[in-house]
């Protein structure tokens, strides 16, 4: 039973939702802004789970003897059609809600931050290739190495450039310390991305069959490891170092910020070993929510 939860969970989604949602409460407190609408907040829940479940539904269109994910997906093909809808009527109901509520200060948006919509728009159909071929054939997945930060921008925009927005169309506040936010979207861009390039160890085979020039294809597990996963996380410890004394952070703050950068590249070393799909899925992708929790620790404790 408690496996069919949790294959349910991560399989179907629900922790990716859980994530965006996660890493923009940390935004929120780091920023010390008020927090936006549970109307926005279950939307943010929502979209990534139906995105990523609607991306990963198109291509699980026979079973596999190797990926527990693509036979659950096949098995449960019928639940995930009709759970779809329903998330899918829910998420508009809520867009639709929020689209009315604030009808008038979205269309009074500085261009900023129509241009900021624009780009996330653009950035995250094109990812999974979710635009008709016809269209555009165009799939940012398909970029090699340029796929990890590619998917750690959609996230950082995701934490730390969405609730602005949704700030200033529900309340009309603005933010203004351009350092600190620059500095925490480039974090929140290059931890996500230090995070997809090690999810790319599970697609190995398979990016590599496809002539996909990941940076586990270009350089081997052992260079990616040593070379550009730890030598990344450690330039992020050290901007850490240098930015927490240039803003006076305190001890506990610091400490809560570093835990996930020291946690991250233990797994990283691990990762010679080979890991099944839930552990990318549950451990990878949790430390995501790991440094979210550590980032609000850590706002605790300031005054």
């Amino acid at each position: 039973m408690l496996g069919k939860i949790i294959r349910f969970i991560f399989f179907g989604n629900y922790f990716v939702g859980i994530l965006a949602v996660a890493l923009t409460l940390e935004a929120t407190f780091q920023l010390r802004l008020p927090f936006n609408s549970i109307n926005y907040y279950l939307l943010l829940f929502l979209a990534p789970t139906i995105y990523y479940t609607y991306a990963y539904n198109k291509v699980s269109t026979s079973p596999s003897a190797v990926n527990p994910r693509t036979q659950w997906y096949y098995k449960h093909k019928k639940f995930i059609k009709q759970s779809q809808s329903i998330l899918f009527t829910i998420c508009i109901t809520l867009a639709v809600n929020l689209l009315y509520d604030n009808s008038h200060n979205i269309l009074n948006l500085p261009i900023i931050y129509w241009s900021a919509i624009i780009i996330i728009v653009i950035a995250a159909a094109l990812y999974y290739g979710l635009l008709p071929r016809s269209f555009l054939k165009f799939n940012l997945r398909n970029t090699g190495w340029l796929k990890a930060f590619v998917i750690g921008f959609v996230w950082a925009c995701c934490a730390n450039v969405l609730p602005l927005i949704m700030l200033k169309i529900e309340t009309g506040i603005g933010y203004h310390d351009s350092v600190l936010w620059t500095w925490l979207f480039i974090k929140n861009w290059m931890f996500c991305t230090v995070n997809a390039i090690i999810f790319d160890i599970k697609d190995y085979p398979t990016d590599a069959n496809k002539h996909l020039r990941t940076f586990v294809v270009s350089y081997g597990l052992r260079k990616t490891i040593f070379n550009i996963l730890i030598p990344l996380l450690i330039i992020g410890l050290l901007s850490l170092a240098v930015f927490a004394n240039y803003k006076g952070f305190g001890f506990p703050q610091v400490a809560f910020n570093i835990l996930p950068f020291i946690l991250t590249i233990y797994i990283a070393y691990s990762m010679h070993r080979r890991k099944n799909i839930l552990y990318y899925l549950m451990v990878i992708d949790g430390l995501i929510l790991f440094k979210a929790i550590c980032g609000i620790m850590g706002m605790l404790f300031v005054n």
